[in-house]
């Protein structure tokens, strides 16, 4: 009876339409997502373990999407790097094992946004979160997400130019602090009117489109979403 009951639930969610079923994959992604964050923060240190197996595949499903984890990586090991030497300067030698478990809590909040990222659209995101946030809120939100890898294409293509020019901003010459001000300067000020830019010319292109004037706004299926 319990295997009749699965077969007929998994029937009945195969007669909705594409779009609907995308929707509620999505739904369904974002509470994994808010659940699994969520436990990486509350979880005591014992249960870390089973978490680290869970993210483990959806690493392993991110890649196989096409996904990029090597930013995930580099954010791991700078986070790893600043917050251990936090731990050593205020707390002592004693006191790295915790800064460690702080980082791997970071990252282990960090991956169910990158997988979400990867196998999810924005336009997906955005329908799913107006259901019960504030229309404008939801595009925001959305817009950020499918901003966000196109800024890092951005971030790392200045950065190449700016040490093509010789800045002083290459791994080895960071190690001297005097060179972090270079740094700001030649990658996250540019980055940041690049980031306003972007910003501008989305506010101009919902705006032409009518954005916010009707109560009960449609969104888009992007074709490309079902032949994939």
């Amino acid at each position: 009876m319990k295997a009749r009951g699965r077969l007929g639930r998994v029937q009945w969610f195969n007669t909705w339409d594409p779009e609907r079923r995308e929707t509620v994959s999505c739904a369904l992604s974002l509470l994994l997502v808010c659940v699994l964050s969520a436990c990486a923060f509350v979880l005591p240190t014992s249960l870390l373990l089973f978490l680290v197996g869970i993210n483990g595949l959806l690493v392993v499903h991110g890649v196989l999407c096409r996904g990029n984890i090597w930013g995930v990586v580099k954010l791991a090991l700078i986070q790893l790097i600043i917050t251990l030497g936090l731990y050593l300067i205020l707390y002592g030698v004693e006191s790295l094992i915790d800064g460690s478990v702080v980082v791997v809590r970071i990252v282990l909040a960090t991956i169910p946004s990158w997988w979400l990222c990867i196998t999810a659209a924005p336009e997906r995101i955005g329908e799913v979160l107006s259901s019960f946030l504030p229309k404008k809120w939801a595009f925001v939100v959305a817009a950020s997400l499918s901003l966000l890898p196109y800024m890092l294409d951005e971030i790392r293509e200045i950065y190449q130019i700016q040490c093509l020019r010789g800045a002083r901003i290459t791994p080895k010459a960071l190690r001297n602090p005097k060179n972090w001000s270079e740094l700001v300067y030649c990658v996250l000020f540019p980055a940041l009117i690049l980031l306003l830019k972007l910003s501008h010319q989305m506010a101009v292109a919902a705006h032409s489109r009518h954005f916010g004037q009707h109560p009960r706004p449609t969104h888009w299926h992007s074709p490309r979403e079902n032949d994939e």
